[in-house]
């Protein structure tokens, strides 16, 4: 049985496959997901899983280079924005890295999610609660 912190199948492998900068994403609950796009669907109940949460799961087995956000994140709901930053700032400790931040537009973000390897959707009611992971090397 897998020993470290993520359990779930889907995100194991889609983790374990990740080239350099392949992009996936983190959404809440009301992001509209493309036919297109493989969809792993966390959403169990309002707030089940966390976006906070969902993105420290996968943070614990990734590396990553870049995020891009919504530009209409940290003004609408600043609190979540800030935690998300305060989760990277984190991480760039632990890796001893940096991690570039990007913003666009919520329309341009909804559009990229569409090159992403997958979107991971939580059960987060936070509007703009949504990060899109570009994928690093670890050495």
């Amino acid at each position: 049985m897998k020993k470290s912190s993520l359990i779930n199948s889907e995100l194991s492998y889609l983790v374990a496959t990740l080239g350099h900068t392949d992009e996936i994403t983190i959404c809440d609950a009301g992001l509209p997901i493309s036919e297109e796009c493989q969809r792993i669907d966390l959403a169990l109940t309002r707030g089940v899983p966390g976006f906070i949460e969902t993105v420290k799961a996968i943070l614990s087995e990734s590396q990553i280079e870049a995020v891009v956000l919504a530009s209409e994140f940290a003004e609408i709901s600043p609190g979540t924005h800030e935690a998300l930053l305060a989760v990277l700032k984190e991480e760039e400790q632990k890796s001893d890295s940096s991690i570039d931040v990007h913003y666009i537009s919520h329309e341009e973000f909804k559009a990229r999610t569409c090159k992403s390897r997958a979107v991971v959707r939580t059960g987060e009611c936070t509007p703009y609660a949504n990060v899109i992971f570009q994928a690093g090397v670890a050495f």
